[in-house]
Parts: structure tokens; sequence; C-alpha cells
């Protein structure tokens, strides 16, 4: 049939070109609705959730046990807390003290904040466990500071302390939870009771997958402090938060540790800090290449010097032959290939361990199954049985989502 053009109502064509345009933008709309990206949602750590917290810290004292990673928004908790009219009595500070500012091992000696005025108590010094004397003024105890996730970061050895601490004195805590950049796998062999120290306190493996706060439940829920005491603990959770998150520190750790690459190689770069191998410090860039001046691959060098984050450093002033590790690709587990390859490269294999490289691997079987030539993979079987009764225990105390 043939349409006559000039009989036809354009009106009434108009309003059916009109109406099939309509559905046709209605279909795409829903299309896109359909493809809309997911909402980001934003990290928000516990210093930051406030109203979680601020009513139970008023009319007490409260001691702080912080560094320069206690940080709520811009400011640092000291300063958000008093201007908020709490009753800060003192401060304690960590390893690499207050500011955050000391070299590692530094000892970290007794002050007062210039800012603040307030007393600064060392826990890294003649004390590493608070006294009955230094809590005889507070009430209650805030624990805020940023973790990397592996078992020899001394920051949860001081927690330990101050938990264990407050537990003998009926003080309670409080642990502002923050994310664990490396909390997306549990990985490394499980620290053995007899080569327990500050570096190690507790029987977990190199990376633990915990925050701070759950860690903390399992030294409590697991009677880990001196003589079985348990802690009245609370814990300001992290909002937004899951173990499958890859988490970017807003601000260092620590000293040693300044960007994301060092934070992520950390657990597998730290057990060099106790062979003949320089892992960078007194450089640009520690904990992200390693070498020494023996090392037969010369393509590669670094020179350590002596710097306020890291006094006299190993091998200063000496050229460090070794491998560049600022191009890796990002580590989902912990790696033994890099300790391997040093010690198969160097000519003196037998000076390669110093005395104490079982308090960092947790076991004296690691540095004789390296020296009898055990596969990385021989190794790695080795450890899975505790590793899976220590992934086991940890599913009690997770307040997170698991990455499995």
């Amino acid at each position: 049939m043939q349409i006559n053009w000039q009989k036809l109502n354009i009106p009434i064509l108009s309003l059916f070109l009109l109406g099939t345009l309509s559905l046709l933008a209605c279909n795409a709309e829903k299309k896109e609705s359909v493809y809309q990206k997911p909402e980001v949602k934003t990290i928000k750590v516990g210093a930051e959730r406030l109203d979680l917290y601020l009513s139970s810290l008023e009319n007490k004292r409260i001691g702080l046990v912080v560094n320069h990673s206690s940080q709520v928004d811009r400011t640092h908790l000291v300063d958000t807390l008093l201007n908020l009219n709490i009753q800060v009595t003192k401060i304690f500070a960590p390893e690499h003290g207050f500011r955050g500012d000391l070299a590692n091992g530094e000892t970290v000696e007794n002050g007062v904040d210039k800012k603040t005025n307030l007393p600064i108590l060392s826990l890294h010094g003649k004390h590493k466990k608070p006294t009955a004397e230094m809590l005889s003024d507070i009430d209650l105890v805030i624990f805020d500071i940023q973790d990397v996730g592996t078992r020899f970061f001394t920051y949860i050895s001081t927690m330990h302390y101050v938990m264990e601490a407050c537990a003998e004195n009926d003080i309670p805590v409080v642990i502002l939870d923050r994310p664990n950049p490396n909390g997306y796998y549990v990985d490394g062999p499980v620290m053995e009771d007899e080569h327990k120290s500050f570096l190690g306190m507790h029987s977990i493996p190199i990376v633990h997958g915990m925050t701070v706060g759950e860690l903390a439940q399992m030294i409590n829920g697991e009677y880990w402090l001196q003589d079985s005491v348990q802690c009245n603990l609370s814990i300001v959770e992290v909002e937004n938060y899951d173990h499958s998150f890859r988490y970017k520190l807003p601000i260092r750790p620590s000293p040693n540790l300044p960007s994301a690459l060092s934070v992520n190689l950390y657990p597998s770069l730290c057990l060099f800090e106790q062979t003949i191998m320089s892992i960078g410090r007194g450089t640009d860039h520690p904990f992200s290449m390693y070498g020494n001046p023996d090392f037969p691959d010369t393509t590669f060098s670094f020179l350590p010097k002596s710097r306020t984050e890291s006094i006299y450093p190993k091998h200063e002033e000496k050229v460090c032959y070794g491998i560049n590790l600022q191009g890796e690709s990002e580590l989902e587990r912990f790696e033994l290939k890099y300790l391997m390859n040093a010690y198969q490269q160097m000519s003196k294999p037998s000076d390669f361990f110093s005395k104490y490289f079982e308090r960092l691997a947790g076991t004296e079987e690691l540095e004789k199954q390296i020296i009898a030539g055990l596969s990385e993979e021989e190794i790695r079987k080795t450890w899975q049985d505790d590793l899976e009764s220590f992934k086991n225990l940890r599913k009690k105390y997770l307040i997170y989502k698991d990455f499995e």
C-alpha cells in the first residue's frame, strides 16, 4: 500500500514521533542507571568518629599513646581533644617518638611537648611498659597509632604492654582503630615461643592480616597478657573498611617507610635487617632495594649516608651494589625470593645471617632451610599447618569482613 503523505495528519505523526523519542530516552536512562559506577565509600578511621567515643572521655583524665600518625582529618588527636575541652593528662611515646622523627631503635627520651606543655613519657627507653606511677593520674588510656600489619613492627608490642599495665591498674583502654595497609593477606612463619622479644611478642605470622583493634581483641581473648590478666577494652571501628581494601597510608608510619611501595615490601625485606645486606636505610628510598658492597651484580648501586631518620646505617659511606625494587608490582604474599637470591649471590654465604635473625623470622628453621638449599615453595610448605591454625584463630577476632 502506498502512503499519501499529503493527506496524513501531521499533528498525529508529530505526537507519535514525540512519544517514540520519549520512550527511547527512558530506555536510555534505564540502561545508564544499570551501568552507573558503584558509589566509592570513604574510609573514616576510628579517631575521626568522635561521636562514638567523645562522651566516654568527659570528666576523665586521659592518657594518650600516640605519635605523628594520630591524625583526625589534618589535625593531631591531641589538639583535637584539647580543643574539645577533654582533660589530656599526658602523652606516651612509642618507638620513633611522639613526632615520629627518631631513627629505628633510637632511645626515646621523656620530655614536654612545646605546643601543649603536656608531659611526654617514653615507652621506648628505660620503660617499654607503663609503670603504676605513670598511670596514677589517668582514668582512661587511648591508643591511636597507624600500624603496618607485621609482627615485628614494634607499635603492637607497645600496645601489648599498655594493655597489660592498664589491666593491672584497672584502667580502661580505648583503641581508635585504623586500616591495615597489608591487611589483605596472611602469610609467613608463626612466631615460636622461645624466640619472642619486643620485635615479636605473639604467636602470629609475619603478616597477620589484622587491624590493631582486631589484634588487641586477640591478645585479650587468648589471655596473652602477663598472668592471663584481661584489659577493659573498647574498639572504635573504622567506617567503610574491609580486609580486601588496599589502603594507602596518608602519612608515613615510620621514618623509613616513605611510600606505599616501601610499606608493601617491608614484611618481605625486613628480614634483611639481621643479615649482611642493606635495605637502603640512609637513602631516599629505604625498603625499596637491597645490596652489599660485595654483591656481584654491579648494574645498580646506592650509597647509604647517616641522616636524621637513619643514624649510622649499615655500610655507611660505602657503595652498595644490588637490586632496585622501585618498579616492583604489589606483593600479595610474604616473599622469600629476595632473601634467597641475595644469599645465593654472596661469595661468603657463611657470614650472611646475623646473630638474631630468628627473632625476626620467628624460628631457627628458616635460616637452616635457606642454607640447606630448599626451594621457596618447599620452605613455605613447612609453615602451612601453623599458618592455617592461626587463620582459624584469627576468624574469632575479626571486626571487618575478611578478604576471602
